[in-house]
């Protein structure tokens, strides 16, 4: 008679030792794999989202009330909340809207993780908080208007996003891409795409999204990846064998590439969120001016927001964001 013979108890518990010790090292990266997947095809949801709204809209400037005494203090500010309530709210669908000083009842954390996961900072409550350098003074130039310290608002939208809003009244409808980028933001918006859940970190479920020019808005959404290439580099160069901002960003990875200029604005303004500022120098966008003898290509400088057109085969910065 053949004999026949089974696993023993302690043959079985060993086995789902190994089993759970294998799924305790494995699930938590597929987990985030799963997260970023989801969050990747929401961003690019909202952005579409706002966009096509935006687009609706005749004119971006000029909501709400906002006015300063002698001492330069705010005595009445109504821009934010107004802009949603009286502008984005008759082409975008909110569920819920938020005034100054109770942006945490629409979800908005109190503190977020920046880019680079290592610094935590307080979440900005007006346009001085969000980048102080949009209020240097320097900007201030003629036909491109002025920038105001507005509080901001928030909303939910219907989808569980919770969005801050961070509004300038005075922005300008010009279109050109020298001078300082402060007078060309009208809207940025700050959200966070599961409301009061984690990890509230920038570029997983939290980032940007940047309306600029009062009319002919254009409505920008970068990524950015994680951090600078480690040297500067000319934006063009005849030198094949010499790597130029053209080209590393595929080389740093085939989902990266070179920010327009208004991408870059976009990054300036939001600078503190992704611990990018304090270069001495510019950061190449992939706007270019000429490709003739001149190679002119537009720049921008994160130390005081200005724009501006530099030959190509000059050096500085570059950081790439993802497609």
């Amino acid at each position: 008679m053949k004999k026949f013979r089974g696993f023993t108890l302690a043959e079985v518990l060993i086995t789902l030792a190994i089993i759970g010790i294998v799924a305790a090292i494995t699930l938590p990266s597929l987990l985030v794999n799963v997260n970023e997947k989801a969050w990747d095809a929401q961003r690019k949801a909202l952005h579409a989202r706002l966009a096509q709204a935006i687009g609706q809209m005749n004119t971006l400037g000029g909501y709400g009330t906002y006015t300063e005494d002698e001492e330069g203090t705010a005595t009445e500010d109504t821009a934010a909340e107004s802009f949603i309530l009286d502008a984005l709210s008759k082409v975008y669908k909110i569920n819920n809207v938020c005034g100054p000083d109770k942006l945490s009842s629409c979800g908005i954390p109190s503190k977020i993780t920046t880019l680079d996961a290592v610094s935590e900072i307080n979440f900005p409550t007006k346009i001085k908080e969000l980048n102080a350098k949009l209020l240097n003074g320097n900007h201030a130039a003629g036909e491109d208007g002025d920038m105001a310290d507005t509080k901001a608002a928030a909303f939910e939208t219907v989808n569980g996003e919770s969005i801050a809003v961070f509004y300038n009244p005075l922005c300008s409808s010009n279109t050109s891409a020298n001078h300082f980028v402060q007078n060309k933001m009208c809207v940025n918006f700050i959200y966070d795409l599961n409301g009061t859940e984690g990890p509230n970190e920038v570029g997983k479920d939290i980032g940007f999204i940047t309306a600029l020019y009062n009319k002919n808005s254009v409505v920008v959404a970068p990524i950015p990846y994680s951090k600078d290439y480690t040297s500067v580099l000319p934006q063009y160069t005849d030198k094949t064998e010499t790597i130029d901002a053209t080209t590393v960003c595929k080389t740093m990875g085939e989902n990266l590439r070179l920010p327009d200029t208004d991408e870059l604005g976009s990054l300036f303004i939001n600078a503190p969120l992704i611990n990018l500022g304090d270069k001495t120098n510019s950061y190449w966008s992939s706007s270019v001016i000429s490709s003739g003898a001149s190679r002119m290509a537009w720049d921008q400088y994160f130390t005081n927001g200005s724009r501006g057109r530099y030959p190509r085969t000059n050096t500085t910065y570059v950081r790439c964001i993802i497609k």
